[in-house]
């Protein structure tokens, strides 16, 4: 009886770590943007040296990246984004025709 015990309060101690540590693992994997970041700045270092054109449209791995311009006033805005339509985080980063 005791062995019986034993057991079932093993197995349930690790479900409850397998459930926590799943838990700590999905939370922190929708929370990285470091990989679109990278990439947005790898494609950001390409426009300023005339390796892309524009408008630009990529997937990677995730995330949906786009490079458009737009018209602001007198000045031209350059918008770098980035969506990861799973968790819906969005990267966004500007180049202004002064840069």
């Amino acid at each position: 009886m005791e062995t019986l015990v034993a057991t079932v309060l093993i197995v349930i101690v690790f479900m409850i770590a397998s459930m926590v540590l799943n838990s700590m693992v999905s939370g922190n994997m929708g929370q990285h943007t470091e990989l679109a970041e990278e990439r947005l700045h790898a494609l950001e270092y390409q426009y300023k040296n005339q390796g892309i054109q524009l408008p630009y449209y990529e997937d990677y791995e995730s995330w949906e990246i786009s490079i458009t311009q737009q018209q602001i006033g007198n000045s031209m805005l350059v918008l770098l984004e980035a969506e990861n339509p799973m968790t819906k985080k969005t990267v966004v980063n500007y180049i202004t025709d002064e840069e």
